[in-house]
């Protein structure tokens, strides 16, 4: 509510951003590299606190809560995916250190993973540190699979799907839906293929919010959706 943020002082990164979502929503990030939207995703898991603002999980600020509250009840996928040394296995237990293989297997086909299965060692198949021994479309899918193992209230995607190609892209969304459906998803996007069908998509100029609503409700109201859209899905189609 009202939440502004800077890391200087004078110079905000966030002006003045309100927004709210419940269980069941999906609501959607969108703007320029720059227009804060990652800052928003790291002001809700605390990474940082609000320079003026409140910022509530289930109507308690977040200064209430101690930080493994807050990260218990989030899954968070970050911009850059990281994987950890050991195992597929090892990776996913750290979404949820009592995982049957069962759970595993459930959360890598949701996540468009089973790349893994083709693998002769399968879940044991090695992780070097980072991932580097997968593609970074890889990566971003076990590190969705990693977070879905963890049944949170609040899943963050943050620009999580942009090293998949469309049809991967879109596949995933579809099995996400009912994957996620008991919770509140916060999608931080550059395509606006990702967002079309959230509930409320919030447009972020220079940290200010210039649009709030559905992707149709934005092509009439916001200029600045509508060129982000238009030059993405030739003229808007």
């Amino acid at each position: 509510r009202d939440v502004w943020f800077s890391y200087l002082p004078g110079e905000w990164v966030l002006q003045g951003v309100s927004f709210h979502i419940d269980p069941h929503q999906t609501v959607a990030f969108v703007g320029s590299t720059g227009s804060g939207k990652s800052t928003v995703a790291k002001l809700l898991l605390r990474f940082h606190d609000a320079t003026k603002g409140a910022i509530r999980l289930d109507g308690v600020d977040l200064h209430d809560l101690s930080q493994d509250e807050i990260r218990g009840r989030i899954a968070y996928v970050p911009q850059k995916a990281w994987l950890f040394s050991g195992t597929v296995a090892s990776n996913l237990r750290f979404g949820n250190e009592d995982a049957t293989e069962a759970d595993m297997l459930h959360a890598l086909r949701v996540a468009q993973s089973t790349f893994v299965l083709d693998q002769p060692q399968g879940l044991d198949t090695p992780v070097a540190q980072g991932g580097t021994n997968f593609s970074g479309g890889q990566r971003q899918r076990l590190a969705i699979a990693r977070a879905l193992m963890k049944h949170a209230d609040l899943y963050i995607f943050d620009d999580s799907f942009s090293a998949l190609d469309f049809k991967t892209d879109a596949a995933l969304r579809h099995a996400l839906q009912d994957e996620t459906r008991d919770a509140a998803v916060l999608i931080i996007a550059q395509r606006i293929s990702t967002i079309l069908h959230a509930d409320q998509i919030v447009v972020l100029r220079d940290g200010e919010v210039v649009g709030l609503g559905t992707h149709d409700e934005l092509m009439e109201t916001c200029e600045v959706y509508r060129a982000i859209a238009e030059s993405q899905m030739k003229g808007g189609e």
